[in-house]
C-alpha cells in the first residue's frame, strides 16, 4: 500500500487552538467512554507545540494529558508527539505520529493520522460537524487506506474540562 498523502503545508500558528474530537479510531491509553474530547495546541518556550488534551472520563472526572509535538520538516504536516513526562522525552522510540492528511482552508476541520493506519482523529473548531462534511472527510481517509469498522464518536455534551475542574481533582 503506497504511503499516507499528507497536506501540502502547513501554518502551525494557524493550526493553534482548541480542536474538539469528532471521532477516532480506538487507542489503547485512551478511554473509550470518555466525553467532551479536546486538544488545545499553543507554542511552548522552545518553539514547539505544546499539546493539551482534556476530558470526562466514564466516570465524568476530569482528565488531562500534556504532551508535545515537534515538525519533522519544513513542511509542518508532519509531527512527532510524546506525551512522556518532559524529562524521559529524550528516550528513543516514545513518540507517535500525528499526519495531517486533510485540512479545510479556513483551518475549521482537520483530518488526522498515522502512517501504519492504525489512528485516526477528525477534529473540529466546533462541538458538531455537518453530516457531509463529516462524510467528506471519513472518504478521503478510507481513500487513504484507513479501515473505519472500529470508528469511534465520543459523546458530545457541552461540557468543557477547565483548569478549575483539574485543581479540584
Amino acid at each position: 500500500m503506497s504511503e499516507i498523502e499528507t497536506i501540502p503545508t502547513l501554518d502551525l500558528n494557524r493550526y493553534l487552538g482548541r480542536w474538539h474530537e469528532i471521532c477516532r479510531l480506538p487507542l489503547r491509553w485512551e478511554d473509550e467512554a470518555a466525553t467532551d474530547i479536546t486538544a488545545t495546541y499553543s507554542l511552548n518556550e522552545e518553539g514547539k507545540v505544546r499539546v493539551d488534551n482534556r476530558c470526562f472520563d466514564k466516570d465524568g472526572k476530569p482528565t488531562q494529558a500534556l504532551g508535545e509535538a515537534t515538525p519533522v520538516d519544513g513542511t509542518n504536516t508532519r509531527l512527532k508527539v510524546t506525551f512522556l513526562p518532559k524529562g524521559l522525552r529524550w528516550l528513543p522510540f516514545t513518540d507517535g505520529d500525528y499526519w495531517v492528511i486533510k485540512l479545510d482552508p479556513g483551518y475549521r476541520v482537520s483530518l488526522v493520522g498515522t502512517p501504519n493506519r492504525k489512528h485516526l482523529w477528525l477534529l473540529s473548531r466546533d462541538v458538531s460537524l455537518p453530516a457531509e462534511i463529516r462524510g467528506a472527510y471519513l472518504a478521503e481517509a478510507q481513500c487513504q487506506g484507513f479501515d473505519l469498522a472500529d470508528l469511534i464518536t465520543p459523546q458530545r455534551t457541552g461540557r468543557v474540562v477547565t483548569d478549575e475542574m483539574l485543581a479540584n481533582e
